[in-house]
């Protein structure tokens, strides 16, 4: 009877504190239902929108669709940019709802998380760009080369398109705040040891050539005469 008593006396208490729970529950399931409607509606609205500028064709032509697919991503890169925008909505709904239920630990997390979105979405657009200019720059030098007659057109096309990756490659890393310190020091290391690289190979394989260049803009002063002139 005692063990009943007791039981039956904390009843009231535990109730109230349901009571008490019971809204900021209702409330925030409502908030997560919301957002998931309005993710799904803003998913299709971006997938629309970047097919209207012709979004898709420029990422084809960079690659970056045969990169997701040979990844098994199953998306390409406007389903990749949909999907994170529909995450960074139901990420700000979840951090609405935690705050809801005074959770304040995790609601900080989702904030976090919500908030690297962008940064990641902005990565994508920047890749995208970067390897379409990558392969632009790639046909234009090889096009320069081969109207001047140079055999390895090709061969620098190639190198021109990977120093533009290289670089955006940089520029994504830097925008996702991942390792910038150390990625940005060894690509200048990397950078002056191809530099020296290069000026060496000129310097030992193209004198000749080098040097007729100089003659030929730059022609040495040759006196004529062998001896003092007359006074």
């Amino acid at each position: 009877m005692t063990i009943l008593h007791a039981a039956f006396a904390s009843l009231p208490a535990v109730i109230w504190q349901w009571r008490q729970w019971v809204p900021p529950l209702l409330i925030a399931s409502a908030i997560l239902g919301g957002g998931y409607v309005v993710a799904r509606i803003v998913r299709i609205l971006t997938r629309k929108a970047l097919r209207a500028v012709n979004f898709p064709v420029l990422a084809e032509r960079a690659g970056l669709d045969g990169l997701l697919a040979a990844g098994g991503a199953g998306t390409d890169t406007t389903g990749l940019l949909g999907v994170l925008v529909a995450a960074f909505v139901l990420l700000v709904a979840l951090t609405w709802a935690l705050h809801i239920l005074n959770l304040t630990a995790a609601a900080a997390a989702a904030g976090r998380v919500a908030l690297y979105v962008p940064r990641l979405m902005a990565g994508v657009l920047i890749l995208t760009g970067g390897l379409y200019f990558a392969r632009f720059v790639a046909q234009s030098v090889a096009q320069y080369g081969a109207d001047l007659g140079l055999v390895d057109a090709p061969v620098l096309g190639r190198l021109a398109r990977s120093v533009v990756i290289a670089f955006v490659v940089l520029m994504v890393l830097d925008e996702l705040r991942i390792g910038q310190g150390l990625i940005r020091d060894s690509f200048l290391i990397l950078l002056g040891g191809v530099t020296l690289a290069a000026a060496l190979a000129f310097g030992l394989g193209g004198r000749r050539w080098a040097a007729h260049i100089l003659e030929r803009d730059w022609p040495r002063e040759r006196s004529s005469r062998e001896g003092p002139g007359p006074r």
